[in-house]
């Protein structure tokens, strides 16, 4: 089909708008299965410049609105005008773009070779284009990744455990490049497959979560949702201030544990929390003992370097039931423009967000702590959403996972909603409980298969009893890492080559029954 470009335009912006309705707060998941199929229309048998033009549309209308809240966030607590807020929505929504411009221009050259290699390139390279934007050093963005809005489905989540979301994320987009090949072969046939590919999907999706075995629980967590204000900026006597409401926390936990003992958890640090105060640090160990329970807390810890000058970290540690710090993991993935400002020095456009945010100093270690029966290893807000992350501890041999967080910064957005999606996914792969606590939402547990076990309302200060269980299996996923990934990206590379091989273009099917016409005519 030789389409002219604007038509190739509005087929990418379908395709953008689509991909974004599949995800919270929109939650039309099934959009996302066509999405694919909509850009691989748009870049069939394009010149480069429109395969360009069709990848950064794509991009330009799938963030703004899937991920409208950056805007806010920085407005909120960055100290930004609207405009620079506004620019640093587009230069995430640009970055994208160009991502998918390498899918577009990918596609476009194999499809002026033969359909049926573009379309067979489409679910990989789209695959090894998000792994591409999981690992891009420091502007990485994972967010959103296509596989995700098939995981609510149980039966499909459960390939994550071998492939990791990429596997999903294959499953969805070659469902959208087979669309795409039924209509551009114009063939009974191709239809005829796509009906039965469709009818076996449904049939696992509805029909799979029989097979599934349920996690037995053997311990008991108590997951404190804090429901503190954020602020960007802390008086020096917030503690004082704040006592009622610290006492209302400290009763919630101590109360929880003795009516039924068990691990006390708090979100990242939401607060002045740091044990540097030794009014917090009596507090902690006040909570610890109290309770008799080991206490894992999000902080922010205060040391020195070599040089004697003062960093950072967020942090995340554990007391023991008599109050002593037995563990500490330093968060190693930090946020962009929440907790350090990447390319500071060209970023002068973005004023007082620039200015303000003072940098935290990444960890360095996949550190593994120790709780009665079985080891655990935290992980801290952002660096759930990179797949390749958390994988990290259980090859350390965590049997457990607790990921601590504040999503209070999203405000009542979808970022809270897509944050839990996401983290859902990580039990699967690692097929390990997950237990999530946050400020203010949403606080969950997981167990190994991906169910949600027990959750607690949002913006609500309260605690879950959330049960768990050591486990020791390594997944496929925990074992390899990102094998399938790479192998989406090794096939990719191999496809594209053949369609640059041989020097001449291939006709279609199409094309040939066009020459034909017109011989006749």
């Amino acid at each position: 089909m030789n389409w002219n470009w604007y038509t190739r335009v509005l087929l990418a912006v379908a395709s953008g708008v689509l991909l974004a309705l599949s995800f919270p707060n929109y939650n039309l998941s099934l959009l996302a299965w066509v999405a694919v199929g909509l850009l691989t229309l748009a870049s069939y048998r394009a010149t480069v410049s429109v395969a360009l033009l069709c990848g950064v549309i794509s991009g330009l209308v799938f963030y703004p609105l899937s991920v409208p809240w950056i805007d806010a966030v920085v407005r909120q607590y960055g100290g930004a005008g609207p405009w620079a807020s506004a620019g640093i929505l587009i230069l995430v929504a640009l970055t994208g773009g160009l991502y998918a411009v390498i899918f577009t221009i990918g596609v476009a050259m194999a499809s002026r070779k033969e359909l049926v290699l573009a379309c067979v390139l489409a679910p990989f390279l789209w695959v090894a284009v998000e792994f591409l934007r999981a690992n891009m050093a420091v502007i990485g963005f994972p967010w959103n990744l296509i596989g995700y809005a098939a995981s609510k489905n149980l039966p499909l989540l459960q390939l994550t455990a071998i492939t990791g979301i990429y596997g999903l994320s294959f499953v969805v987009a070659g469902f959208g490049a087979f669309v795409a090949y039924a209509i551009l072969a114009r063939s009974q046939r191709a239809w005829k497959s796509l009906m039965v590919t469709t009818a076996a999907l449904i049939l696992i999706a509805l029909g799979g979560g029989y097979f599934i075995p349920r996690a037995a629980p053997r311990y008991l967590a108590h997951l404190v949702q804090t429901n503190f204000e954020e602020h960007y900026t802390y008086p020096n006597d917030w503690l004082q201030r704040h006592a009622p409401d610290m006492d209302a926390v400290h009763d919630i936990s101590v109360n929880a544990a003795k009516a039924a003992p068990g691990l006390i958890v708090w979100p990242e640090v939401p607060a002045p929390f740091s044990f540097n105060d030794p009014n917090f640090a009596a507090r902690a160990q006040k909570i610890a003992r109290d309770a008799g329970s080991d206490f894992l807390v999000g902080i922010v810890d205060w040391r020195k370097d070599a040089a004697g000058k003062w960093f950072a970290t967020n942090s995340a540690t554990l007391l023991d039931p008599s109050g002593q710090r037995v563990f500490t993991y330093d968060k190693i993935h930090l946020v962009p423009f929440g907790e350090y400002v990447p390319f500071r020095q060209w970023l002068g456009f973005a004023g007082n967000l620039v200015a303000d945010i003072g940098d935290f100093t990444p960890g360095h270690e996949y550190s593994v702590g120790k709780l009665p029966g079985g080891k655990f290893g935290v992980y801290i807000c952002y660096e759930g959403v990179f797949p390749g992350f958390v994988r990290h501890f259980t090859a350390k041999d965590a049997q457990l996972l607790i990921n601590i967080s504040d999503d209070g910064w999203f405000g009542q957005s979808a970022a809270p909603a897509q944050h839990e999606m996401m983290e859902r996914v990580r039990a699967v792969e690692n097929r390990r409980w997950l237990l999530r606590d946050t400020n203010n939402g949403v606080t969950i547990d997981v167990d190994p298969y991906g169910r949600i076990v027990a959750e607690m309302p949002m913006n609500v200060r309260g605690q879950l009893d959330a049960p768990y269980a050591f486990e020791s299996e390594l997944t496929p996923y925990a074992r390899f890492g990102n094998w399938f990934a790479w192998l989406c990206v090794i096939a990719s590379i191999g496809l594209i080559g053949a369609s640059i091989a041989g020097g001449g273009n291939k006709q279609t099917p199409i094309s040939r029954q066009s020459a034909r016409v017109k011989i006749h005519a």
